[in-house]
């Protein structure tokens, strides 16, 4: 295959990644030795994300096909960058990143990244770390949600509660009454 078509492959494919992930995050990955890219892709394959070296020039052009092309998108492109591309949970390439960088201890610099199509600077990443995972957030729902039902039920039964220890005492006064006529 020629050198052009290998590159327009490399685009479109680029291209392709950029439309159909929920979120990709921008790496520098200068310090990093083969092998430790080798453990963190596995790792980040794990979780449905996908670490791609790609280079400047092609990305720039992916970019600007997948509609994302801005000159702040241009300007987190330059030197050796690399992309994680997540398909699944939104928030996974940048926990994920934070996590492998906080646990080896190895320089991971997060230049920002697209989330759903619109373009985040690397602090609006980084916050996307601290999110929680969706079935934390729909347990939080859900926790939300019950509780006022809760004391709801609560405030009901509260007075049958009152009326059955009012009829227990009665019924108690009236045994022990009887007990000592007999």
């Amino acid at each position: 295959m020629a050198y052009k078509a290998r590159k327009t492959d490399q685009v479109e494919e680029l291209t392709e990644k950029l439309q159909t992930a929920k979120a990709a995050v921008i790496t520098h990955y200068r310090g990093l030795t083969v092998a430790q890219l080798h453990d963190l892709r596995s790792r980040l394959r794990a979780q449905d994300v996908e670490y791609r070296v790609v280079k400047n020039t092609l990305a720039r052009r992916a970019a600007q096909e997948a509609g994302h092309g801005s000159p702040e998108i241009e300007q987190m492109l330059t030197g050796p960058v690399a992309i994680a591309f997540g398909f699944g949970e939104l928030s996974a390439p940048a926990k994920l990143l934070a996590e492998y960088s906080r646990q080896t201890r190895l320089p991971l610099a997060v230049i920002g990244g697209l989330v759903e199509g619109r373009l985040m600077a690397s602090d609006q990443v980084k916050q996307t770390a601290d999110l929680p995972s969706r079935e934390a957030l729909l347990a939080q729902l859900l926790g939300t949600l019950q509780s006022p039902l809760a004391q709801l039920v609560g405030t009901i039964q509260a007075p049958l509660q009152t009326l059955v220890g009012l009829l227990e005492a009665y019924r108690t006064k009236l045994e022990s009454g009887t007990a000592a006529a007999a």
